[in-house]
């Protein structure tokens, strides 16, 4: 059976820095960047790419859109 894995890109000019996606990441995936966007706030990244399992949760939670999940079937 493939396993999925999964990678998120960040609308970084339009994240706000909530922190609501890195707190329903069940992997430990992301976290708020040091650096700041052009308003001033730290955006989200992914501190650790190989955990992503492609849930979604961060997506689904985030209240402006600024994260797109993409999901990619991994032959063993």
């Amino acid at each position: 059976m493939a396993k999925i894995k999964g990678a998120i890109v960040v609308n970084t000019e339009r994240c706000k820095g909530c922190n609501l996606c890195v707190v329903a990441c069940p992997s430990d995936v992301l976290d708020l960047d040091k650096q700041v966007n052009s308003k001033g706030y730290h955006f989200a990244y992914m501190k650790n790419p190989d955990n992503c399992i492609g849930c979604a949760n961060c997506g689904y939670v985030c209240p402006d859109g600024c994260i797109t999940v993409y999901k990619l079937k991994v032959e063993n």
